[in-house]
């Protein structure tokens, strides 16, 4: 079907930006991966009351919702302050989120917490801010992708997704946090790695993207548009 040269820009431009809007919330929410965080939390809240559980998975969203909304915000100017490019980023967060991805594929995530963090957590009063905010759901690997989401993005509306991504993922974290005994009844143990296995395959390809992006940026390779 003939489209006239605006009409075309036009459509390009909202099937572009319907792409960028899937890839940063696929990316953001299987790098919170709140499913994943159900058993740590329960193991850190196992003596708390259901009421402090919710006031802990509350506190937590919030703490992801605005360290991660700081680092899109900032970006661009740690990337100035730090003379550090693009493609600098995109490889180097490529390559985290490929060790993410990789771990996520063995149900595993040492990357985002570990055993240290689950035993700090459950001799603490209040784990909303740390470890469960930081870095339990906002890790390194969500913090360096919305840097590098948002240093990617050609135009303000490509900002705009990222930000409800990030709004979106924190309120479905609070949601399965706060219900995280109803979640892992239904899901179980088994339910949640199968679940963090598919993420961590989603995750590899997503970081395979990055490093490409940034090797074409630095006109390392040359991808033909298909």
């Amino acid at each position: 079907m003939y489209l006239p040269p605006e009409a075309a820009r036009i459509h390009l431009f909202f099937t572009s930006l319907t792409e960028f809007s899937f890839i940063a919330f696929s990316s953001i929410f299987f790098l919170v991966d709140p499913f994943a965080a159900v058993p740590p939390f329960l193991a850190m809240t196992n003596s708390a009351e259901p009421a402090a559980r919710k006031r802990m998975a509350a506190r937590a969203a919030w703490t992801c919702f605005i360290v991660l909304c700081l680092f899109a915000l900032s970006g661009s100017f740690i990337f100035k302050l730090f003379g550090i490019t693009l493609a600098a980023f995109e490889i180097a967060g490529g390559l985290i989120l490929l060790l993410i991805g990789l771990e996520m594929l063995q149900a595993r995530r040492s990357t985002q917490e570990g055993v240290s963090e689950t035993e700090e957590g459950a001799h603490k009063e209040d784990i909303g801010i740390t470890p469960l905010g930081i870095p339990l759901l906002a890790g390194p690997g969500a913090i360096s992708t919305v840097m590098v989401l948002m240093g990617a993005s050609p135009t303000w509306q490509h900002a705009i997704p990222i930000f409800l991504a990030i709004g979106v993922t924190a309120f479905a974290s609070y949601l399965i946090l706060a219900s995280a005994d109803r979640v892992r009844k239904r899901m179980g143990e088994t339910g949640i790695r199968i679940m963090m296995r598919i993420m961590g395959l989603m995750l590899t390809a997503i970081a395979v993207q990055f490093v490409i992006n940034g090797l074409v940026r630095l006109n390392i390779i040359n991808v033909s548009p298909q």
